[in-house]
């Protein structure tokens, strides 16, 4: 049972060529088995941090790995959004742009103060990542942008500001730091609580 974080994490970092590959072949022909895929990635994300705790095998080496798996499967998924709908990523491209700089700049500046990548899996990068899902599910199972591409563009801005101040008031490298508010508490030398719910 404590190899299965790190077995779910696996089948996230095979999930996302898989999806290339899948999107490749079949193109707009298997939309709704896309989705369906993506949404087992992002279980297996979430369960992979509630099932290291409950076992006691929640590390720093699995939660960076983690970070970094996850980073994987959301670009995977992004490339498939572009395989499908070369259109919508034309026609946002300065603002996608945008976001993938700002996600560069976080571990530029993490690495640059800490000596390694950033690992806060805080409260606005999650929800992010909920507004993301949302987005990646109407552009590759519907073709369509919108709304909620807006509240991703929107929210991808807002929960990287909020890394950068989380960076910049850590006095060391501290994974899962809910925010920015809350780096500042450890920074005073105050403790912190991280809800088990979230912290995953």
């Amino acid at each position: 049972m404590k190899n299965i974080p790190i077995f779910l994490i696996a089948f996230r970092l095979l999930l996302g060529p898989i999806l290339i590959m899948l999107t490749y072949n079949y193109g707009s022909e298997i939309r709704k088995e896309l989705i369906f895929l993506i949404f087992l990635g992002l279980l297996s994300d979430i369960f992979d941090g509630i099932i290291a705790r409950r076992f006691g095998v929640s590390s720093e080496k699995l939660r960076r790995m983690d970070s970094q798996t996850d980073l994987i499967f959301w670009l995977c998924v992004a490339f498939c959004s572009w395989l499908l709908n070369p259109e919508i990523i034309t026609n946002n491209v300065w603002s996608i742009i945008l976001i993938f700089i700002m996600e560069a700049l976080t571990y530029l500046f993490s690495i640059l103060k800490f000596g390694k990548e950033t690992c806060t899996h805080a409260l606005l990068s999650k929800l992010w990542g909920i507004t993301l899902l949302i987005a990646f599910v109407s552009m590759i199972g519907f073709g369509h942008a919108g709304i909620p591409f807006f509240l991703a563009v929107f929210f991808g801005i807002v929960g990287h500001i909020d890394v950068y101040l989380i960076i910049y008031f850590l006095p060391k490298w501290t994974h899962d730091v809910p925010s920015s508010y809350h780096a500042y508490l450890i920074r005073e030398g105050k403790s912190i609580k991280r809800h088990k719910l979230f912290n995953g």
